[in-house]
């Protein structure tokens, strides 16, 4: 497992300017962190991870029109 402080972080191509979403690959999880704030991060499972943004990319999350 790689510990936070070494990990190597990645940010959201839609991030324009500050308080972006990066993410990391840690190993058997995936960490999160808005880069404002990189001190204070959240892991999942990489599974979890994997069904979050199948959900995202399914329109799971969208706002109704």
């Amino acid at each position: 497992m790689v510990e936070r402080h070494a990990a190597v972080w990645r940010r959201s191509t839609k991030c324009e300017a500050t308080s972006c979403v990066e993410v990391s690959d840690l190993g058997k999880q995936v960490g999160l962190r808005n880069s404002d704030h990189p001190e204070t991060a959240i892991q999942f499972p990489v599974e979890r991870w994997r069904e979050f943004v199948a959900g995202v990319r399914a329109g799971e999350f969208d706002h109704p029109a």
